[in-house]
């Protein structure tokens, strides 16, 4: 081979190793820029991620608060109605009392208005939930009940109530007013003996 074609040969083996390595450098390049891109896009999925779970527990939260306050409201407003059904308990008392009062054939025409209005109001304390506690025959219920005077007898069970003085009112289960009652009690030697 002449000095020239070996010239040619390296100068064609240089531009070659030129080539290749301006090729290495952009492929490092490119791979560097491709790396970065990928670092850059786990880093905007994560972040991503990350606002969804936000949101999502934002929004949960909202739907809690939501729902709390829906029940703070109907409580409050099951606590207003009661307050008011209180306030109505003793009106219903004095209906009763005027109704047993008055028997004679004079009041009869007062005495069906009255009846009316009486059975009227009960039924729309019952459409809002109230229950007229009336106890008579039944066991004495301290949650339900109050005794205000007790009989000593072995005719009735012991605890019976014997007597109604005044019906109790529950409201969505609270008991508003309980019944007043007179309650059966099984007489006790050992007390008869005391007092004598």
């Amino acid at each position: 081979m002449s000095d020239k074609e070996m010239k040619i040969n390296l100068n064609a083996n240089k531009d070659e190793e030129s080539a290749n390595a301006e090729q290495s450098a952009e492929a490092q390049a490119v791979a560097t820029e491709t790396a970065k891109a990928d670092a850059e896009m786990a880093k905007l999925t994560a972040d991503l991620e990350e606002l969804r779970q936000t949101l999502l527990r934002r929004q949960a939260d909202f739907d809690n608060y939501r729902k709390r306050v829906e029940k703070e409201r109907f409580e409050d407003s099951k606590r207003a109605t009661a307050r008011v059904i209180e306030g109505l308990i003793p009106v219903i008392d004095g209906f009763e009392h005027a109704l047993a009062a008055h028997r004679e054939s004079e009041y009869d025409n007062y005495r069906k208005g009255f009846e009316l209005i009486y059975k009227q109001l009960l039924e729309n304390l019952t459409k809002l939930g109230v229950e007229r506690i009336d106890p008579a025959g039944k066991s004495f219920d301290p949650h339900l009940h109050q005794a205000v005077d007790r009989s000593e007898t072995k005719d009735h069970a012991d605890g019976a109530i014997l007597q109604v003085f005044q019906p109790g009112y529950m409201f969505h289960g609270r008991v508003l007013r309980p019944a007043m009652v007179r309650v059966a009690v099984h007489p006790n030697p050992a007390s008869k003996e005391a007092a004598n």
